[in-house]
């Protein structure tokens, strides 16, 4: 009799354990890697560096006379000429793109090409520049492609 109570007891618990179970709230929580060693790259007077990783979507890094933009949008791309002022590329919050460099950069003239940085299609921009006294700006309607620009003497 023991025996049976016993084997009646081990069958039937999972049983009841089962139909007093509750549903769990769930989430998936962000993880990036972001650390480790140093990817680096050297030519002339300019110098990269990296990590393995994916940067956040949020501001922007920089250093010197450099600016990186992370993030997942297909955007324009600055190409920072080495003694250029510093040339940056903003998303503006109604989904257009602002190209901006200091006023005044004598000397300048902002360039675009939609090849890529190392072909020889580089023309002027012809669209109006905007220019308050402290920073010359261009707004951009984002490509169907890629587009890069430049500051050039």
């Amino acid at each position: 009799m023991r025996n049976i109570l016993c084997l009646a007891a081990v069958l039937f618990l999972p049983v009841v354990l089962t139909a007093t179970a509750s549903a769990q709230s769930y989430s998936i929580n962000k993880f990036v890697i972001a650390g480790g060693g140093g990817l680096n790259s050297t030519g002339g007077v300019s110098a990269v560096s990296g990590t393995v990783g994916q940067h956040d979507a949020s501001g922007a890094l920089s250093g010197g006379t450099y600016t990186l933009v992370g993030g997942f949008w297909a955007l324009p791309i600055a190409v920072q000429t080495t003694g250029a002022p510093l040339l940056s590329i903003l998303r503006t919050a109604t989904n257009t793109v602002a190209v901006s460099w200091p006023s005044p950069s004598t000397g300048w003239a902002l360039e675009q090409n939609i090849n890529s940085v190392s072909s020889a299609n580089w023309s002027n921009v012809t669209a109006t520049i905007q220019d308050d006294g402290t920073t010359k700006t261009l707004i951009v309607n984002p490509p169907a492609g890629n587009r890069y620009f430049r500051l050039k003497q």
